[in-house]
């Protein structure tokens, strides 16, 4: 067990971020099998702009790598552009 004040803080204050940053990691998982769900372009497209500006601030923030959140947008532009070329 920590046995300075600030160990003791600083470990109080890692579990809070490792929680906050657990939610909005599954968040933005969720987010993205949605959208990868969807079938329906017009849908597909307004939810993609706020997926990915979801990634981009989770890049920011470090709770994703920004390379990731690069790779995730990229993926799915592509998913809505095939949706766009089937209708």
């Amino acid at each position: 067990m920590a046995n300075h004040k600030s160990a003791i803080k600083r470990i109080r204050q890692t579990e809070a971020r490792n929680l906050r940053n657990r939610y909005y990691a599954k968040t933005m998982r969720n987010a993205v099998r949605n959208l990868r769900k969807e079938t329906d372009p017009a849908k597909a497209a307004e939810n993609y702009k706020k997926v990915s500006a979801m990634l981009d601030k989770l890049g920011r923030k470090h709770v994703i790598s920004k390379n990731k959140a690069s790779n995730l947008k990229s993926k799915l532009a592509k998913h809505i552009n095939k949706l766009n070329a089937a209708k």
